[in-house]
């Protein structure tokens, strides 16, 4: 009684390997499918008033990166806490950015942006985002 052609341990360990390969090709291919996203914040406007509902719809993940573009003569971003979000107020310690071509990235969770200039927050210049 011999051992036929198919049935030996090597061919069920050859397919386990290519199994293993197969399963690790997947995860690495999915890996690379979850690069960060850039987003223009206001879109072809960029960061200008009345862009409070710009987020919507858009699934930001935590290392998204939103890209603030705006004349940095008139405007700025300041990142807020959910009560300077609200009152249009600057909290203390807030972080101010105004190069006119700011890149900031998304931690889980939800962040505040406004424009601190006078009147511009109240003018809708300020977004809430939610990173998964």
């Amino acid at each position: 009684m011999g051992i036929k052609v198919g049935e030996g341990r090597g061919s069920a360990i050859g397919r386990g390997v290519a199994v293993a390969a197969v399963i690790g090709l997947v995860m690495m291919s999915q890996l690379e499918s979850v690069e960060a996203a850039v987003y223009d914040v206001g879109g072809s406007s960029g960061w200008t008033f009345n862009v409070q509902n710009w987020p919507k719809g858009i699934r930001f993940r935590a290392g998204d990166i939103l890209k603030f573009n705006y004349d940095s003569s008139i405007h700025n971003v300041v990142v807020v806490n959910k009560a300077g979000y609200a009152s249009c107020k600057t909290p203390g310690g807030a972080k101010v950015y105004n190069t006119g071509s700011d890149q900031i990235k998304l931690p889980k969770g939800q962040s505040y942006f406004i424009c601190n200039f006078p009147g511009h927050c109240e003018a809708g210049m300020k977004i809430a985002v939610n990173a998964l």
